[in-house]
C-alpha cells in the first residue's frame, strides 16, 4: 500500500486550538508555518529569551479542558478565532495588548483553579515546539488504529497534537525509520527523535475530559510512552493532502 499524507494540522497558539489544512509550504529548518507561533505563559513562568520549555505555558497536560479548543487563523491580520464547547467562540489578536483581557476572561475558566493561571501571550519568532529545535511531528494512522483497537477505544488523532499524519505504513514501522528521510511533495524531512507523550493524550478532544489512559496503555502494551517522531525540514517545498510519502 502506498503511504500518503492524510492530515495536516497546525496549532497557532500552543495548546489552545487546532486547525486542519489542505496544503502548506514547509521551510528548511523551521516548524510548520504558524504552528505554535504563540504560547500562553502562566503566572509562574520563567521565560527565556526566544524559545522556552513547555513547563512555562498553559497546556493540555495540566488543563485538560484546553484540548477541546479548535481554531482558525487569519494569517493576513494575525487574528485567531477560538471555539470551545463550554466557552463558545472568541476572535482576537494575540499580538494586541488591548485584546489580552478578553482572551484571559475567556480562557481562565478552562484552567484548574489550583494551578498557575494564564497571564500573557508570548512569541519567540519561531514555533514553540516541545523540542528545543523547530520540529514538525510526523505520526502514523496505522499505529493509532492499532493502539485504538488494543485499548478498545477510538482515539482521535488530535489527542496527539501532531502536524503530519501518514496513512499506509505498517503499524509502528516508523520506529525503524528514525534517522532516515521522507519526501512529501517537494519537501524532504529528516526523522530525528521519538516523541515521548504526556497526559494531554488521555483527554477526549471533543469534550476536554479525560477518557482512556493512553500513557498506561502505551507502557503496558509496548513498553514505552512514545508515539510519533520529530522531524526537521531539510529541503523546503509545498505539501498537500493525498501526496505520496516516500522513504528515502
Amino acid at each position: 500500500m502506498t503511504a500518503r499524507l492524510s492530515l495536516i494540522t497546525r496549532h497557532p497558539i500552543k495548546s489552545h486550538g487546532r486547525e486542519d489544512l489542505a496544503s502548506v509550504r514547509l521551510l528548511a529548518g523551521e516548524a510548520l508555518p504558524w504552528d505554535r507561533f504563540w504560547a500562553v505563559a502562566h503566572e509562574a513562568a520563567k521565560l527565556r529569551e526566544g524559545w522556552s520549555p513547555c513547563v512555562n505555558f498553559a497546556r493540555g497536560a495540566k488543563a485538560p479542558a484546553l484540548m477541546a479548543i479548535t481554531c482558525q487563523l487569519d494569517e493576513a491580520t494575525r487574528t485567531v478565532t477560538l471555539h470551545h464547547p463550554e466557552r463558545g467562540s472568541l476572535t482576537f489578536r494575540p499580538d494586541a495588548a488591548e485584546d489580552l483581557p478578553a482572551f484571559l476572561a475567556w480562557v481562565t475558566p478552562l484552567n484548574p483553579p489550583d494551578r498557575a493561571q494564564p497571564q500573557q501571550i508570548v512569541s519567540a519568532g519561531r514555533g514553540m515546539t516541545d523540542s528545543d529545535w523547530p520540529s514538525i511531528s510526523i505520526l502514523s494512522l496505522s499505529s493509532l488504529a492499532d493502539l485504538s483497537a488494543r485499548m478498545g477505544l477510538e482515539l482521535s488523532p488530535h489527542r496527539f497534537r501532531g502536524n503530519l499524519w501518514v496513512e499506509g505504513w505498517a503499524p509502528w514501522a516508523e520506529w525503524e525509520m528514525l534517522g532516515r528521510r521522507l519526501k512529501i511533495g517537494e519537501a524532504v524531512l529528516e526523522l530525528r527523535e521519538r516523541i515521548t507523550r504526556c497526559k494531554a493524550t488521555t483527554v477526549d478532544v471533543e469534550t476536554g475530559h479525560s477518557k482512556g489512559d493512553t500513557l498506561a496503555s502505551l507502557q503496558t502494551l509496548y513498553g514505552h510512552q512514545d508515539f510519533g517522531l520529530y522531524a526537521e525540514v531539510v529541503t523546503p517545498g509545498e505539501i498537500a493532502l493525498g501526496q505520496e510519502v516516500t522513504l528515502l
